[in-house]
């Protein structure tokens, strides 16, 4: 079991670590630093570790001495000091997770409760998590592309108590150029099942840099490296299961590096509980009651029993207002609707703050609809109207048109040209040049004579004998 716990600090540490090892450093490639303690500037007298001593005999007292001292003070009345720990230094525990262990300082007497106090400043920044504890360590997760420090001092506590010590601090800067790391990084657990993260590229990273996530938490044997990667317009994502069949989830180490030494990495924790998602609902039932309108979905399987809130939002085709109401249970019951109105309803889900402290909302269901569509129907006819009417009124315009240029050429005939007449008959002249006559009119006189139809005519006279013989 040693032996993997060496080998995932290892490991960890690889990622994490610059290109040539610390100084400082074991053997098995762990980062390891160690600080001196300044001494205070207003207590003469008191030095740090790897201060020189001094020639006036002030300097390091003897083991011996330190309680009958101590015991010399508390019967005056004084506060004793002690000097600040030692040997300060950190190692890389698992991805974002730094381990930072020092020793306790010298000439300490027996009946002093020692105690430590140690706080965490991110950028010159303290975070205000300052700890009092016995151990010689302390472990906390850092962003890696900030600078870190661990400030820790010393304290008596028991009935011979002293003054707190100075401050020994373990400073750690960051790695790689500023503003490459991988920015606005966000996660989703979508559905209880999987971890969904995404991140922009760094400003001043250039277009070819490519980014990896790794991951870790309680219960891996071993930090692991997102596969399902994919980039989309400049946004970089990747998924990985996360599902835990229990009620109290670990926190998540999420780290991203960039493919060349140049990248700074960063760290980011992510608590799952407050970054939940539901799966989208599904409407499965929708039907007229009595009393109005009773609706049922399809709620995730995966969240327990009461870990869900419901919204359901609906509308009427007559408005376009919409109204919204919670619900605790897979369905529910709208009264007072009207009968010939269409209804359409969509549904979504959240976590409930009982269980989780997410406030993500899963996608809308797909919308469904139920009633008849009267006020539509006569929107159609409307509709119908405004189209129809114009159609008509452009047909019957030409249909006119076309009848009065008619009418026209029946009321007002088109009068002949005197010059297509005169020139029609020129042409006919030139036809025929042998009987070109003198006078034009002349020979468009004959011309229209010959032209006339002639017909015979007998005229039969019959004696007049014959008519009175007929007569008798």
């Amino acid at each position: 079991m040693e032996m993997e716990e060496e080998e995932m600090e290892e490991e960890a540490a690889r990622l994490l670590a610059s290109p040539d090892p610390p100084p400082g450093g074991d053997a098995t490639g762990r980062r390891q630093h160690s600080f001196p303690v300044r001494p205070d500037p207003a207590a003469p007298g008191r030095q740090g570790k790897g201060a020189e001593p001094s020639r006036a005999g002030s300097g390091r007292l003897p083991a011996a001495m330190g309680p009958l001292l101590l015991a010399l003070l508390t019967a005056l009345g004084l506060r004793a000091e002690v000097l600040p720990p030692s040997n300060v230094s950190y190692s890389v525990v698992q991805i974002c997770t730094l381990k930072w262990t020092w020793k306790p300082p010298e000439n300490v007497s027996s009946s002093c409760d020692l105690e430590y106090s140690t706080d965490i400043a991110i950028n010159g920044i303290l975070q205000g998590k300052s700890e009092w504890s016995k151990k010689l360590f302390r472990v906390a997760d850092v962003p890696m592309n900030k600078e870190v420090s661990l400030k820790v001092r010393s304290e008596c506590k028991s009935d011979n108590a002293t003054n707190p010590s100075d401050w020994a601090e373990s400073l750690i800067p960051p790695k790689g150029v500023p503003d490459t790391e991988a920015s606005n990084i966000s996660c989703i657990w979508h559905n209880l099942k999987s971890m969904v993260c995404t991140w922009l590229r760094g400003k001043k990273a250039s277009d070819r840099t490519k980014y990896t996530l790794y991951y870790w938490y309680e219960g891996l044997q071993s930090h692991q490296q997102c596969e399902d990667y994919h980039i989309h317009e400049g946004t970089f994502r990747c998924a990985f299961k996360f599902a835990l069949a229990k009620s109290l989830y670990p926190t998540v180490n999420i780290l991203v590096r960039g493919d060349s030494e140049e990248v700074r990495p960063i760290c980011e924790n992510k608590d799952p509980t407050t970054i939940v998602k539901p799966g989208t609902p599904k409407i499965v039932k929708l039907f007229n009651t009595n009393n109005g309108i009773s609706i049922e979905w399809q709620q995730p399987d995966t969240f327990p029993s009461g870990c869900l809130v419901y919204e359901v939002e609906y509308k009427d085709s007559k408005s376009d207002t919409t109204t919204k109401i919670e619900n605790r249970s897979n369905k529910t019951e709208i009264p007072s609707i009207h009968p010939k109105f269409k209804y359409t309803f969509k549904v979504r889900a959240k976590a409930s703050l009982t269980c989780y402290s997410s406030q993500l909302w899963s996608d809308w269901s797909e919308e469904k609809s139920i009633g008849e569509e009267s006020v539509n129907s006569d929107s159609t006819f409307y509709i119908t109207l405004i189209v129809v009417i114009p159609l008509i009124v452009a047909v019957s315009t030409i249909i006119l048109l076309v009848y009065l240029q008619r009418l026209k050429i029946l009321i007002l005939p088109p009068i002949p040209d005197p010059r297509e007449i005169l020139k029609r008959m020129f042409l006919e002249q030139n036809e025929d040049p042998q009987n070109y006559p003198k006078d034009g009119l002349v020979y468009a006189y004959d011309k229209l004579a010959k032209e006339e139809e002639i017909n015979p005519v007998i005229w039969i006279e019959v004696p007049e004998t014959a008519i009175s013989g007929n007569k008798h």
